[in-house]
């Protein structure tokens, strides 16, 4: 069994919708291997999958390089993988099977606080972030520079708490679908809706936030 860096944290309809979406894309990750694959919810919402077969090897590797994947054992300067839980003035908390906590002075993510971090780079909670474990844990290096990416492109709008299929679908029923250029996967349960150019992020996202149960983040440019 592989537990993926992703959580499954929404009930009811969602869940299962979520849960078709997570199987499907699944099996089109392991493609034509020769192995079946099962997949479950821990009961820390952390998504697990069961893999039999004689390709079992590569399909769990397959796995865990799209979705990163939740592990016992952490060494010093390696990189992994935990959804952001929470925050406060001291840093960033993450949740990578066990609490991680990365301090402020280890985001590299310029000035401001914890909170005021979070709101300029569009951080929803639950949104998987790499980070290099050492003492202390730091936000990895490839994780900054995506960050910083984000603010310098066209804008965008992160969603939790929807699939992707949802956020497309809420998009073009607010009549919006000509204003994106894409919806990104940030995880399960997290997308970034990434505008076109002229598209102001904080319009768009008056516009469909009324129409998601879910926290919403405008990323600026600028």
């Amino acid at each position: 069994m592989v537990v993926l860096a992703t959580k499954c944290y929404v009930e009811g309809d969602a869940r299962e919708r979520a849960m078709d979406g997570m199987r499907s894309m699944t099996e089109d990750d392991v493609g034509d291997l020769a192995v079946e694959v099962t997949v479950g919810v821990r009961r820390d919402d952390f998504v697990a999958v069961t893999v039999e077969g004689e390709d079992a090897v590569a399909a769990r590797n397959l796995l865990i390089e799209r979705w990163g994947s939740i592990t016992d054992h952490f060494e010093d300067g390696e990189t992994y993988v935990g959804t952001l839980e929470a925050w406060d003035d001291d840093g960033f908390v993450l949740d990578a099977g066990r609490e991680v906590r990365i301090p402020a002075s280890e985001l590299g993510l310029g000035a401001g606080s914890p909170g005021q971090i979070r709101d300029r780079f569009g951080l929803v909670q639950h949104v998987p972030l790499r980070f290099t474990f050492d003492d202390p844990p730091r936000l990895a290096d490839e994780e900054r520079d995506r960050l910083y990416e984000w603010t310098r492109g066209p804008g965008r709008v992160n969603v939790n708490s929807s699939t992707r299929g949802e956020v497309r679908a809420t998009v073009n029923r607010a009549g919006h679908a000509q204003d994106i250029a894409t919806v990104e996967r940030l995880g399960l349960l997290e997308q970034s809706v990434v505008c076109r150019e002229g598209t102001d992020p904080p319009g768009l996202l008056a516009a469909i936030g009324g129409h998601l149960p879910a926290e919403l983040k405008a990323v600026v440019t600028g």
